[in-house]
């Protein structure tokens, strides 16, 4: 099974890389720069270089074509101005999932925000990217032709992944690890029966696989 994955030096997506080849996955990542291939190739990820600013949908369904799934784990970043969350949290998210429609990818999950709303009020750039984040989400939301996951994950810390989530279709404020944020993703990626569902994530008191689980009503 292989797996791209749009964002692919960031720390989720890197976090996710690891596991899924560890799991025996053939793994890609898709990256802005040269520089950053020796971190997916430690992680076991094959690096791609493409730039999803300025990509054409062609050049990015190419990287696409053959793969099982994909997952949009891009984002502009947290120092960003309001224009690159436009142009990142929105519009790289839109040219992926078209990407993914054209070449035939079903399987798509996007890592999105827990408050992203395309009708958020307020023009702080935190606002800019809760609309950014939300518009997209409404989009690939649209799109029939992709078997789509969509995950919102509460305030990301850097502390050790506990295994145990609070997933559900609203869970309220909360933190969340970025480690448990990827196991998630990983869960998600090998249960289909969670296409069609937005779900919001925090940390809390049921194992990652149980969560799955019970969200896909199995």
């Amino acid at each position: 099974m292989r797996i791209v994955i749009a964002g692919g030096h960031g720390q989720i997506a890197l976090r996710l890389e690891r596991l899924l080849a560890a799991r025996g996955y053939e793994v890609a990542g898709i990256i802005r720069r040269a520089e950053q291939g020796e971190a997916l190739r430690a992680a076991g990820a094959e690096p791609v270089l493409v730039d999803l600013e300025s990509a054409s949908v062609e050049e990015v369904a190419a990287e696409l074509r053959g793969a099982d799934a994909a997952v949009f784990a891009a984002g502009a970043g947290p120092g960003s101005g309001a224009a690159r969350k436009d142009t990142v949290d929105k519009g790289a998210a839109v040219l992926f999932a078209d990407a993914a429609v054209r070449a035939g990818v079903r399987r798509f999950v996007v890592v999105s925000s827990y408050g992203a709303d395309a009708d958020y009020r307020g023009d702080e750039v935190f606002g800019v990217y809760l609309r950014a984040k939300g518009a997209a989400d409404v989009y690939v939301q649209g799109l029939e032709a992709l078997d789509w996951t969509i995950l919102r994950p509460g305030l990301l810390t850097d502390d050790p992944g506990t295994g145990l989530v609070r997933l559900e279709a609203h869970t309220g404020r909360g933190s969340v690890s970025r480690d448990d944020v990827a196991s998630v993703l990983a869960e998600l990626l090998e249960t289909p029966a969670t296409a069609g569902l937005t779900l919001e994530l925090t940390g809390g008191s049921t194992p990652v696989p149980v969560a799955v689980k019970s969200v896909a009503g199995n």
